[in-house]
């Protein structure tokens, strides 16, 4: 046989197998997964404890108008060491601007089914400024970050809502910066704005003091959100992110992935939908005790981005208007 027609050989049946393994894995995640998220919430996350007169009372709906200015989501697994400072630092800020005009606010802690005293510390905070002003959201298993973010997103009253996480990273006055630029963007919670903190006016220092190692993973990160979902915008995984309620509510109950890379999704359907998206410089600073490690946190990172690009381009996951279509609930 000539080499040539052995190259042709070995193509074509090269081929053949990519086809076939294509299809196989089309078949696949079209099989395991649904178009529409399956929202898990079990009876006892449908309510949150008032510490003052120990009752249990339901959480509200996004569906619901809205009754406070701002709505502070914090996603906690295990936090108990590091979220007082947080905590101190959000309420200090939130309760001057109460003083300082006509705000109201509520702070909602998400226990992703921590196994330290963070509900108990949460509760405390309940207790000294009233479950009108912070509730404790106890998940009764470990959902990831997306999933802690999405219940309690799904169960706020503010007609803007923020997610901010528990390490205080993000320095909370910088919410300011948000609040202004989502005025600029769209004024009315009845109208979809997006306006993500952003750490990528720190890159340079952060390479200046990361290993070579790390820098590479960083840079091959950013390259696949590149290429897979995210193209207009430079951090997306900042955990400091402000929303109107429409925007909250068209989001997060089409968003499939509960895990650390459901930040990707939530920007990728931004850009789907031609949400208005802003990103703005904040103050950051690395908190010790995180919970990821570098190189398998960010290989299984990747794995997520391309499941995110493939089933949403194959139709597995399917991006549809929330208000006339319901994700799955369980």
């Amino acid at each position: 046989m000539a080499f040539l027609e052995y190259l042709q050989l070995i193509a074509f049946f090269g081929s053949v197998i990519f086809t076939v393994l294509l299809i196989s894995l089309v078949i696949i995640q079209k099989s395991v997964t649904t178009p529409l998220p399956v929202i898990k919430r079990h009876k006892q996350e449908k309510t949150f404890l008032d510490p003052n007169i120990l009752k249990n009372i339901e959480f509200p709906s996004i569906e619901d108008e809205p009754s406070v200015d701002l709505s502070v989501i914090v996603p906690a697994y295990n936090e108990e060491e590091r979220m007082p400072s947080m905590l101190d630092e959000c309420l200090e800020y939130l309760e001057n601007k109460t003083k300082s005009g006509n705000f109201t606010y509520e702070v909602i802690v998400v226990s992703d089914g921590s196994s330290d005293g963070t509900v108990a510390l949460a509760l405390k905070y309940s207790k000294r400024y009233t479950a009108e002003k912070v509730r404790v959201l106890e998940l009764t298993e470990n959902r990831g970050k997306g999933g802690a973010v999405r219940l309690g997103m799904l169960s706020a009253r503010g007609r803007n809502l923020l997610f901010a996480d528990a390490d205080g990273a993000t320095t909370f006055s910088d919410l300011d910066k948000l609040i202004e630029v989502l005025g600029t963007i769209n004024s009315d919670w009845k109208e979809d704005a997006v306006v993500i903190g952003s750490r990528a006016h720190l890159e340079k220092e952060a390479i200046a003091t990361r290993s070579a190692f790390r820098t590479f993973l960083m840079h091959g990160f950013h390259f696949l959100v590149w290429l897979f979902a995210v193209r207009s915008l430079r951090d997306t995984q900042c955990g400091f992110k402000l929303l109107t309620r429409s925007a909250a509510k068209k989001l997060f109950r089409i968003m499939h992935v509960e895990r650390w890379a459901f930040d990707v999704e939530l920007l990728y359907l931004v850009e789907r939908l031609n949400i208005p998206v802003r990103e703005v410089a904040v103050k950051w600073q690395e908190i010790e005790g995180s919970k990821l490690t570098p190189f398998w946190s960010w290989i299984q990172m990747g794995v997520d981005l391309f499941l995110i690009w493939f089933r949403y381009t194959i139709g597995a996951w399917q991006i549809v208007d929330p208000t006339t279509t319901k994700a799955h609930s369980e």
